[in-house]
């Protein structure tokens, strides 16, 4: 069994009413909810998916740098 791991996430309210959340570490994973908990939810089940996915074919998860850039 797979080490657990934890991501960041992005919650962003939606001007039509509930959430979209993202991984930034991990682009191709976004989905959204109705509430921040559902969004929540189902961000875990998508994030499993994805995880899943890659350990089955074998392909290493991706390298990421983070910083921050000041902008006037």
């Amino acid at each position: 069994m797979a080490e657990p791991r934890e991501y960041e996430y992005v919650l962003e309210p939606q001007q039509d009413g509930g959430y979209l959340i993202y991984v930034p570490d991990l682009p191709d994973v976004a989905t959204e909810g109705r509430t921040k908990e559902e969004a929540v939810s189902m961000l875990q089940d998508a994030l499993a998916g994805y995880l899943e996915t890659m350990r089955d074919r074998g392909w290493p998860l991706p390298e990421v740098e983070r910083g921050k850039v000041a902008v006037s």
